[in-house]
């Protein structure tokens, strides 16, 4: 069986748990920015009867979750102006 590429192995990490870019990039040794466009194409790529999931970020200040582009990871809060915000974290599921 042939080697799997980094886009699959993301894949079957995220069929496993959920996982943020952050954890996806240390993981296979990527930079976070790779890792955002591994996604895009795993989402768009995926078997019939799969779904690609997005916790969304949300600011651990004052819990406000409504960002623009939930894929992107934030560094301010738009609403308390705070930057500790979480991830959002991406996972696999039937």
């Amino acid at each position: 069986m042939p080697d799997r590429t980094t886009r699959e192995r993301i894949a079957d990490e995220l069929r496993e748990r959920a996982l943020p870019a952050s954890a996806l990039a240390a993981e296979f040794d990527v930079t976070r920015s790779t890792v955002y466009d591994h996604l895009e194409h795993v989402s768009r790529s995926l078997p019939e009867g799969e779904e690609f999931l997005v916790a969304p970020p949300e600011c651990r200040d004052c819990g406000f979750d409504r960002f623009d582009d939930p894929v992107n990871s934030p560094s301010r809060c738009p609403d308390c102006k705070g930057e500790n915000v979480e991830e959002p974290a991406f996972v696999i599921r039937p």
